[in-house]
């Protein structure tokens, strides 16, 4: 099996091997190379560290200085899928937004399986793209269960081998529709072909999450479900693998984590007239030179 295949399988082999799969956003190699090699050792002998990457429209267009409205285009997404994958070896889940019509959205599925992505997850939203995120008064249309199936199953039926995945993102709790709508949309987005759910909330509380888990667990034909805590970010890992998450995603973290220091360091320099106040926000010169080691000449 070439690496590319091999690379692409990882992720469902995952699912099949861990209780809980963690995921961490990256948007750039060095921030891929973050993902790939951090590791934590815990007093009690554990060994955690991340699992796979998310490659997410917001932190790549936001780390382009455009905003998340779909202006970074898939050629665009696609040099930096492959700037991240060139220097990491763990699978790849690539946000597609609502992944277009299904006939352009076939196209990106194969795309990403050739360079090696794990799963795709498009959205059930239509219209222009706006972050979920956004505040209550921005508008979101939710695309009817009839349409996103017809795009799932164009997209299962475009990809060429058995391991790529598909992965439904249901926004019905984000545009306050209900669970009932998104267990609905759930069974249905299944039917179709999806090889993963991704239940998305905005709210500070865990509670409707946790009350989707409980009764989409008794779903005979479901999927792995994922979440995404950037909100309702008190729950714990352990919390939600009890519910039934298989997959948790650190979505947007290392970009947020990165720009307030780089604010503080531009804004020593202009307080100070020098960088040597700035120090304290910044890497040694040795370490970032070492960051990243030189290939050794055989």
């Amino acid at each position: 099996m070439n690496e590319v295949n091999s690379r692409t399988k990882r992720l469902s082999e995952l699912l099949e091997s861990k209780d809980v799969v963690r995921v961490l956003e990256a948007h750039n190699g060095l921030t891929g190379l973050i993902v790939e090699n951090t590791k934590v050792h815990h007093e009690d002998g554990r060994e955690t560290e991340f699992d796979a990457i998310w490659e997410g429209s917001l932190s790549d267009a936001v780390s382009k200085g455009k905003p998340d409205i779909s202006v970074v285009d898939v050629g665009m997404r696609v040099q930096t899928i492959q700037e991240i994958l060139d220097v990491t070896s763990k699978p790849m889940i690539v946000d597609a937004n609502n992944g277009n019509f299904p006939e352009i959205f076939g196209y990106t599925v194969r795309t990403l399986e050739r360079l090696g992505v794990s799963a795709v997850s498009i959205e059930d939203k239509v219209d222009k793209k706006r972050n979920s995120l956004h505040d209550d008064d921005v508008a979101h249309t939710q695309d009817t269960i009839e349409n996103f199936c017809k795009k799932i199953a164009h997209g299962k039926e475009s990809q060429r081998g058995k391991n790529f995945m598909i992965i439904a993102r249901i926004e019905s709790l984000i545009l306050k529709q209900g669970i009932d709508d998104a267990l609905t949309r759930a069974e249905a987005y299944i039917a179709a072909g999806a090889d993963a759910i991704l239940i998305h909330s905005k709210q500070k509380s865990p509670d409707e999450i946790l009350e989707f888990c409980a009764r989409y667990s008794k779903i005979a034909n479901r999927k792995p479900l994922i979440a995404v805590p950037t909100i309702y970010n008190s729950i714990t890992e352990n919390e939600l693998v009890a519910a039934g998450v298989s997959i948790v995603i650190y979505a947007n973290h290392l970009l947020r984590s990165a720009y307030p220091t780089m604010i503080k360091t531009a804004e020593s320099i202009l307080t100070n007239g020098r960088s040597l106040e700035a120090d304290e926000f910044c890497m040694p010169m040795p370490d970032v030179l070492n960051l990243v080691p030189e290939p050794e000449v055989k």
